[in-house]
Formats: structure tokens, sequence, C-alpha cells
């Protein structure tokens, strides 16, 4: 389902109907892994991988519809979604949740899944940090 979404230039005023972009509901899905449960490594991974996402996708915070942020159950010393707010996401809904615990399952991991408006024409990238490419080795094995 396409959707157009009025940019404006900064003021109140919409540009003209030939300067309207035709948009779509997009969602995006990453992960890193912290060094360690406490609240700097935390933040500083999630941080990253928010940047990084943003920087890949080329995405602003006013783009984000809403984030819903995972953790493994061995990280609990802080919310992944403050890092998040401190990269500009502090008016978008944000979500922390866990990841199911899975014997034999990667860990210190977050993992975002972000729903975001683009341009129909968006190629999406997903951004899958350090070891957590073997996440997604399917992303990653013809580079």
């Amino acid at each position: 389902m396409s959707a157009k979404r009025d940019q404006t230039s900064g003021d109140s005023a919409p540009r003209s109907s030939r300067e309207i972009v035709s948009e779509r509901l997009w969602a995006v899905r990453g992960a890193v892994q912290a060094d360690r449960n406490d609240e700097p490594s935390i933040l500083a991974a999630t941080e990253q991988l928010m940047s990084e996402l943003m920087s890949r996708n080329g995405l602003e915070p006013s783009d984000f519809v809403s984030v819903i942020l995972t953790c493994t159950d061995d990280l609990n010393a802080q919310f992944p979604a403050v890092g998040a707010r401190a990269v500009g996401l502090d008016r978008v809904p944000l979500l922390c949740n866990r990841e199911l615990d899975v014997p034999g399952a990667m860990e210190r991991v977050i993992r975002v899944l972000a729903h975001y408006y683009a341009p129909a024409d968006h190629v999406p990238s997903h951004v899958y940090l350090g070891e957590t490419r073997r996440l997604r080795a399917d992303l990653y094995s013809a580079q």
C-alpha cells in the first residue's frame, strides 16, 4: 500500500502537488552485540546500531514511525531505548522487549525492527554489526 506524505520545507506551507514525494512505509532490521551487561556497553551498542541504521538508509528521526528493540536475557543493565533516544529518536515511539532464550544463541545481542517512511523506490539496508553478521549470513554471503 503506497502513501503520499506531504514534505514541507521547514515552514507551515505545504509544497506544490508536483513536489509531494510518493512514499511508502518500510521496515528495516539490525543487530549489534554489546561488550558487557552494563549501562555504558548497552547504550554505546544501541547508539552505534541506530546511528548506522539511519546513515545507511538516509533517515532522519522524523522519518520513523516506531522502533522495537529487543535484548537477549543476559542484557538487563539498561533499556536500549535510552540509547536510541540519545541519537535523536526521543519523539519516536520506542518499545523494548526480550528475545526468546534459545539454547546456544549468540549472547549479549540487541536487535532492532524499525518502521519508517521513505521514497517508494528506496531499498532498505539492514544493519548487522560485528559478530551479529553471522545471524544473517544470507545478507552478507555475496560480499
